[in-house]
């Protein structure tokens, strides 16, 4: 199964998950006092402005659940939204426009805050060759589509998850034994394996990018906690060689400080791990 599938599988899944976990054995306020078939519509409000994201997510949530729901779009995903905007319509029984718009709100808020605050990060970047990467501090269950918002709001993704990357961080250097016995490790598990994945590590000091350098066969590596001075002069000791990623203590004021130094790329966890969901509703028209 490529990546693709896994995440096509994976956001079938949670979709089935979150309405087993909302509806149970049946949405009793809807189902006591809405005949079956009376129909209806209802708009998407936003009500704080920012970045939409999530529009396809809730149509594929409304289709999943009832594939007579007719949803008509106004705003797409990506696109810079004000209070008051609406995003789309969607008209069908009245049963299941109930019981779909708290998911689809939990969905789309969420999403709509990860992509506003990362179009923060690429702004704040503007001018510049680095981009701004996610990590894997997402919500359990979640991540594929909190990935998702983090491209639809310019930022890129640094990997879905262990299995379409090679990221040898501290702790597998640490029980590897070294850099050098990790990085010859991984390229024999590659090759027993048949597997075309690349290869990023972790470093956390100048001897550590020395070595990673000399040992080579990766293709990123990563400065862990260097400080804005020791950036740049790790920049102009890999000249290029090798992509650069900036990690840890990188707060949104020192951002720009840090992309000036000429890294290729920076992560931040606090583009999925502490995020404020974008405020809308979902009434009745």
């Amino acid at each position: 199964m490529n990546v693709q599938e896994t995440k096509e599988q994976l956001i079938a899944e949670l979709i089935r998950l979150a309405f087993a976990e909302d509806i149970g054995d049946g949405d009793h306020t809807t189902l006591c006092c809405i005949p079956a078939t009376e129909m209806g519509k209802s708009q998407l409000i936003v009500k704080e402005d920012g970045v939409l994201a999530g529009v396809e997510m809730a149509e594929r949530i409304f289709h999943t659940f009832d594939p007579d729901l007719k949803m008509t779009t106004f705003i797409h995903d990506g696109a810079e939204v004000k209070k008051g905007d609406i995003a789309f319509v969607v008209e069908g029984k009245v049963q299941s426009l109930l019981q779909t718009e708290r998911l689809m709100l939990n969905v789309m808020q969420r999403m709509s805050g990860i992509a506003t605050t990362t179009r923060k990060y690429v702004k704040a970047l503007e001018g510049t060759k680095t981009r701004v990467l996610d990590t894997r501090k997402t919500t359990p269950g979640l991540r594929m589509i909190e990935k998702e918002a983090v491209k639809i709001g310019g930022g890129v993704n640094h990997r879905i998850g262990l299995f379409d990357m090679i990221l040898l961080k501290d702790n597998h250097v640490d029980f590897a034994g070294g850099i050098e016995a990790a990085i010859t490790r991984c390229h024999q598990y590659l090759k027993e394996k048949n597997k075309d994945l690349k290869i990023e590590i972790e470093v956390r000091n100048f001897d550590e990018l020395q070595e990673a350098m000399h040992v080579g066969g990766i293709d990123r590596i990563m400065l862990d906690n260097f400080n804005i001075e020791n950036t740049k002069k790790a920049v102009e000791m890999v000249a290029g060689r090798y992509e650069l990623e900036s990690s840890g203590g990188i707060t949104f004021a020192t951002l720009r400080d840090y992309a000036e130094c000429g890294v290729d790329y920076i992560s931040v966890g606090a583009l999925t791990h502490s995020v404020k969901g974008l405020d809308m509703s979902f009434k009745a028209c």
